[in-house]
């Protein structure tokens, strides 16, 4: 598979312009068609009218986007578009209620499809978690109003076996991923404007900002590593 998980960046300010070139040339077509998928923002029209904007106008995509929720949501045909796409972006927004309502109708799966047949899979913030095992989400803080909430672990579709952080630098999650982590295991963390790239030939940070880094935590029994990467250096997974 191939696919580009975005720590955060505002897209409509094209902050992660430089990644998102490297993401549409990844499709190998003139005119990719990108599928942008916005369940996790509730469908929200004004960041379709974004995704269009830079996808569409900028970097030259046919653009669908492939709203889920409400009775108005989408579903017929789900397959046909899914599979039918060069690539496909997934926006950021409530992680937890994205993967409940993908498992209920099947788009699981049929993303687990696209991407084994060829089909470039990226997003940013819970469009970049959604492709690991787990992500380190703030999902609850969409229902928490005023009241205290913690970030917590949802489970996402496990074409990586890692724990997935965004937003590392921006939202400072550091001591939140650090005692989220279990023993033995590994977590990848982006800041915003860096990404990790996972294709044929292992792992690679992409980054729209200079100081922008993906950092991969270990924890063992004497406590947790974190290894840093700039942008173009391969990562050690």
């Amino acid at each position: 598979m191939k696919i580009i998980s975005i720590g955060g960046g505002k897209l409509a300010l094209r902050q992660t312009l430089p990644i998102d070139r490297f993401v549409v040339s990844l499709a190998r077509r003139k005119r990719p068609r990108a599928l942008f998928i916005p369940t996790a923002s509730g469908d929200d029209a004004e960041y379709c009218e974004i995704f269009d904007r830079i996808y569409g106008g900028k970097l030259n995509c046919q653009v669908d986007c492939l709203k889920l929720l409400g009775r108005n949501g989408e579903r017929k045909h789900l397959a046909k578009r899914i599979l039918a796409a060069d690539l496909i972006y997934v926006g950021g927004g409530n992680t937890m209620r994205m993967m409940k309502l993908w498992r209920k109708i099947g788009v699981d799966k049929l993303l687990r499809r696209a991407g084994r047949q060829g089909t470039v899979l990226t997003g940013l913030s819970a469009g970049a978690i959604c492709w690991h095992r787990w992500g380190h989400s703030d999902s609850m803080s969409f229902s928490a109003d005023d009241r205290q909430w913690s970030h917590i672990r949802v489970r996402s579709l496990d074409f990586i076996p890692h724990l997935y952080c965004p937003h590392l630098d921006g939202e400072k999650r550091h001591d939140s991923l650090v005692a989220m982590l279990r023993r033995g295991e590994m977590a990848v963390a982006c800041d915003n404007n860096a990404a990790i790239f996972y294709g044929p030939h292992g792992a690679r940070c992409l980054t729209s900002r200079k100081r922008a880094r993906t950092h991969v935590y270990r924890k063992s029994r004497e406590g947790v590593s974190v290894t840093s990467y700039q942008d173009g250096e391969t990562i050690d997974l």
